[in-house]
């Protein structure tokens, strides 16, 4: 079996801070300076490959992301959506506050301190993780997210919402900001009975997967 991915790549991070992307930039005749994305060479079939997931879904399933799902769930029930819609209103209206109590429990917890060490230890591979419960709501999250329901999103209705074991993974985005190509890998959370507890998201630096995989690193 392929050792957990975060930790196979940690004795290579002063190989991956050096990385730069390349971009193709374009002049035009206005002598404005334009970005054109650069194009990944294998596709996203190619780069998610079934040892990639597993092994995302080995420090997935770890002790601190099942204790707080079973937590969560245990405590808050299965809500309605009103009670969902309410908490998902405040999460908004927090991020766009100094005061931030929802928001600070969520991202202070131990399972946010976890995803945040996963996410760094990845060395720009990962870009944001996060961990729903079994209403689709954020458990625990590596960074804010811009909302805190999920559960109306392909992310928890493709995986949590059908069932244990399920995958999916998201069409491959543009990043604008850092000229990189990022998809979602989405995954049911099972528990230790097999049965869905929540869901969790990652999202891949593909540029980053692609330049690792091409360079006979990582699964």
């Amino acid at each position: 079996m392929n050792r957990i991915l975060v930790g196979d790549w940690r004795h290579v991070k002063t190989v991956m801070a050096g990385t730069a992307v390349g971009i193709a930039m374009l002049i035009g005749q206005s002598g404005q300076v334009s970005a054109e994305p650069k194009a990944l060479t294998l596709t996203v079939q190619e780069l998610v490959t079934d040892p990639f997931i597993a092994e995302i879904r080995e420090w997935a399933t770890a002790p601190v992301v099942l204790s707080a799902l079973r937590s969560r769930n245990a405590g808050a029930g299965q809500l309605d959506q009103s009670e969902i819609d309410a908490l998902d209103k405040q999460w908004r209206a927090e991020t766009k506050n100094d005061d931030q109590p929802l928001i600070t429990s969520v991202l202070a917890n131990p399972l946010s301190s976890f995803l945040y060490r996963v996410q760094a230890s990845s060395v720009g591979l990962f870009t944001e993780v996060f961990v729903m419960d079994q209403n689709g709501l954020n458990v625990g999250q590596s960074a804010i997210t811009s909302d805190y329901w999920q559960g109306d999103e392909a992310k928890f209705q493709k995986t949590a919402g059908v069932g244990p074991g399920e995958v999916f993974v998201d069409e491959a985005e543009y990043h604008e900001g850092t000229h990189t190509w990022r998809a979602q890998i989405n995954l049911t959370i099972d528990d230790e009975n097999g049965k869905a507890a929540g869901a969790i998201t990652v999202e891949v630096n593909l540029t980053e997967l692609e330049r690792r995989r091409l360079a006979g690193l990582g699964a």
